[in-house]
């Protein structure tokens, strides 16, 4: 027996996922869980009875809501979808699938379309945060076509820009979870900043290395692979996140100076592969860290003199700017940033059903 369940894949930044309307899912979460893994493919390598991508940058899942709450137009849940195992993770965020968020919910008649752009503000039930999104909506329908290109992604499409509000302490309740801007872990200088997620950062030539590396050198590094697991594993304890071995968060990443015109050149873990490009949610950190004296972002950061707010990030597939915008009240001494904002694309790439074998998903006939 197979269940129907309607669904929207759509790329969203650098990621790609099915995006579901929550009344479409069942409301009891181990159930919903279920549900996502079958229709994913989970766990197989390379999800071949599943949409799947077989990678963790193609085994995402969005689920998106009305809300009842003042000043919400739309509830989004990401769900990070393993490939290879029967867990669904629900702790982190994707800012890459946020994305597709404001498009999907214009075009399923969640929010009605402005014209030329319609702003939504949307809750990320994962963090409880707040997110401005501004979608191109000329005549009242949703646009993809446009002259934006994001590195990663081929071609280009029509902007979305994103502005996270008030980010701190996402998961953590604290800008810096461990309570310090720097800690040390077997003699390896480390920031832990918890700015839309909470993220690890270490210097690459204290590990050996010069951060400038590809992903396909830094996945065949088992040595540095553990050793930065074991940073993590620590650095999940003194923030206050228990055992994390089996948790994408923290997630972790080397830091170098910029090789080109950027700001700060970096390496991000997801957490045990080496992301192609870079995620959103680390992108946030990074930025906010880099504008943090104190930190070891700070140190290899180049800043721009003439827009010091923005900061614009290298990795393996290009670069990726980040606009902070520092609350009127932020001091040295206790930074604090009211919005922090990209541009990302999207688009839908089918829309339709996915048939879900009811056994593998634990669902009554």
């Amino acid at each position: 027996m197979l269940k129907t369940i309607r669904c929207t894949l759509m790329r969203g930044g650098t990621s790609k996922g099915p995006y579901f309307q929550a009344h479409d899912l069942p409301a009891e979460p181990a159930e919903r869980d279920r549900v996502l893994l079958a229709a994913m493919g989970s766990p197989h390598i390379r999800q071949v009875d599943g949409i799947g991508g077989g990678d963790t940058l193609s085994s995402k899942a969005v689920v998106v809501s009305p809300s009842s709450r003042e000043g919400i137009d739309i509830e989004y849940l990401f769900a990070q979808v393993s490939v290879d195992q029967s867990t669904v993770d629900t702790m982190p965020n994707c800012g890459n699938m946020l994305a597709g968020v404001g498009p999907y919910a214009i075009e399923n008649g969640l929010v009605k379309a402005g014209d030329p752009v319609t702003t939504l503000r949307i809750l990320n039930r994962n963090t409880g945060k707040v997110v401005e999104a501004i979608v191109q909506t000329p005549g009242g329908k949703v646009s993809y076509e446009g002259d934006t290109r994001i590195d990663g992604v081929p071609g280009s499409g029509a902007p979305i820009v994103l502005n996270f509000l008030d980010a701190a302490g996402a998961k953590t309740g604290r800008l810096f979870p461990t309570g310090n801007r720097i800690d040390v872990v077997d003699g390896i200088a480390v920031t832990c900043i918890d700015f839309a997620s909470p993220l690890v950062f270490v210097a690459a030539e204290s590990l050996g290395r010069i951060g400038h590396e590809s992903k396909q050198v830094l996945d065949a590094d088992t040595g540095l692979k553990a050793r930065l697991e074991k940073i993590r594993l620590e650095i999940g304890r003194r923030a206050g996140l228990g055992d994390v071995s089996a948790s994408v968060l923290p997630k972790i990443a080397l830091v170098a100076t910029p090789e080109r015109d950027g700001s700060i050149t970096s390496r991000y873990f997801t957490p045990w592969t080496c992301h192609s490009a870079f995620a959103v949610t680390g992108a946030l950190c990074l930025a906010a860290a880099c504008s943090i004296e104190g930190t070891v972002p700070a140190a290899y950061a180049r800043r721009n003199a003439a827009d010091p707010n923005l900061i614009t990030i290298e990795h393996p597939a290009g670069g990726l700017s980040i606009r902070m915008g520092p609350a009127a009240d932020s001091t040295p001494e206790n930074p604090e940033f009211a919005v922090a904002g990209l541009v990302r694309t999207a688009r839908p790439l089918f829309i339709g059903v996915v048939h879900v074998p009811m056994t593998a998903a634990g669902l009554a006939a």
